[in-house]
């Protein structure tokens, strides 16, 4: 069960809004920080502020120590096998990009598929694109069923063109899809591919287990679960990243440099050029801690229920047209995304404002989606464990005054 005072621990939430009480639900593009992270984030600074792995200084040590120890709670966190397979980036977007330019870059060619999916975020469609102009490779897109999930037997079919990647992502950011993973790589990697998973939407949500999954690449964001911005985590297989050379070169990822040659230092170091985000590695260490002592299948089973409450008051509001799964599927994420066919989602969001809620409106960075179903924009809530029924209760309220101004 989720502590129903928990929004004590956020500082943020005694921010009034047009004077009214805070009610966030755009926890999908951001969520809100603990206490406990802002006070690591600020220790750090206050007292061990130092470069970190090459000083034997006191303050460098110590630095490195917290810094590393942080790497560990998030390999715990997901299960990876050891440390070394934890990598430091700024977000996910990044992590996905370190694997097109380090893995793709050398180990794809031209004509070689790349799977990817109609869910995806831009994170996951650009970068590959972009190995589409340089060296050839062909994308092709697994289609969505009638639930919004991807389309297993469709994607049976396209595994045929034995691609060489599949990547997908977890939980959409728009639908609330969450895919199986776990089937998903157990079919690709009978077919020869590789599988990158995008878990920006699933990590702060639900309990992740690398092991269990056996995919090869997951990258996931920070900001989304807690902790501070400018922090991701790729997380690969040991024996790929060693394999794959650095996406970014310099100072820390080097074994020995002369005018000559170049070597490159052992994992996770090789893919972690010039002094990193020490302060917010550190802080993130933190909200790893705090995540698990709420429990991450207390946040889940909190977000189903809260989700399933929405959804049905949402059903309600005549002319209000949720974009996605019903409200009887059951691995349905934490965010609902909608349409009032009457009123602009940006107008929308403008009058949910006024009554101190924040949700978002646009295409969410997930374009191609929402014109293949003809739709330019939608309004989105997104809840994280720390919101409540009764501010979905001020939501209803607000939507139907959309609704009375609109219709």
């Amino acid at each position: 069960m989720i502590n129903p005072s928990i929004q004590n621990d956020f500082p943020i939430f005694s921010t009034k809004i047009n004077g009214k009480p805070l009610i966030y639900f755009d926890n999908s593009a951001t969520s809100q920080r603990p206490q406990v992270m802002i006070d690591k984030l600020v220790e750090y600074y206050e007292k061990f502020n130092a470069s970190i792995h090459r000083g034997i200084h006191s303050l460098s040590e110590k630095a490195t120590e917290e810094y590393e120890h942080s790497r560990t709670k998030v390999a715990r966190f997901i299960n990876a096998n050891e440390d070394k397979e934890i990598i430091y980036t700024r977000n996910a977007t990044e992590s996905i990009n370190l694997v097109a330019y380090s893995w793709g870059m050398n180990y794809l060619k031209k004509g070689d598929v790349v799977l990817i999916s109609d869910l995806e975020h831009h994170s996951n469609i650009v970068p590959w694109q972009i190995l589409e102009k340089k060296i050839g490779v062909k994308i092709e897109c697994i289609p969505l069923d009638k639930d919004f999930g991807l389309d297993l037997e469709e994607y049976k079919r396209l595994l045929q063109l034995k691609p060489k990647l599949v990547a997908v992502i977890h939980a959409s950011n728009v639908t609330g899809t969450v895919n199986p993973i776990k089937e998903i790589t157990s079919l690709a990697h009978a077919a020869g591919a590789r599988v990158l998973v995008d878990a920006a939407q699933s990590t702060p949500h639900m309990k992740i287990d690398i092991q269990d999954y056996d995919c090869d690449f997951l990258g996931f964001s920070a900001h989304k679960m807690c902790g501070p911005t400018g922090m991701g985590v790729l997380y690969g297989k040991k024996k790929l990243l060693e394999e794959m050379p650095p996406f970014l070169t310099g100072g820390g990822m080097i074994k020995s440099v002369s005018c000559e040659k170049t070597t490159w230092n052992n994992l996770p170091d090789k893919f972690e050029a010039g002094t990193p985000n020490i302060a917010g590695a550190i802080a993130f260490g933190a909200t790893i801690d705090y995540l698990e002592d709420i429990g991450m299948d207390n946040i889940e089973k909190h977000e189903r229920d809260l989700v399933s409450y929405a959804l049905n008051k949402l059903s309600h509001i005549k002319g209000l047209e949720v974009f996605g799964q019903d409200n009887s599927h059951e691995t349905r994420g934490g965010m609902i995304s909608f349409t009032m066919g009457y009123a602009h989602p940006h107008d929308i969001s403008q009058i949910l404002n006024e009554e101190g809620i924040a949700v978002r409106s646009g295409h969410h960075c997930a374009q191609p989606l929402h014109t293949k179903f003809g739709k330019a924009s939608t309004t989105r809530a997104s809840f994280y464990f720390y919101n409540k029924k009764e501010e979905v209760d001020v939501m209803i309220e607000a939507l139907e005054k959309v609704r009375k101004i609109f219709s």
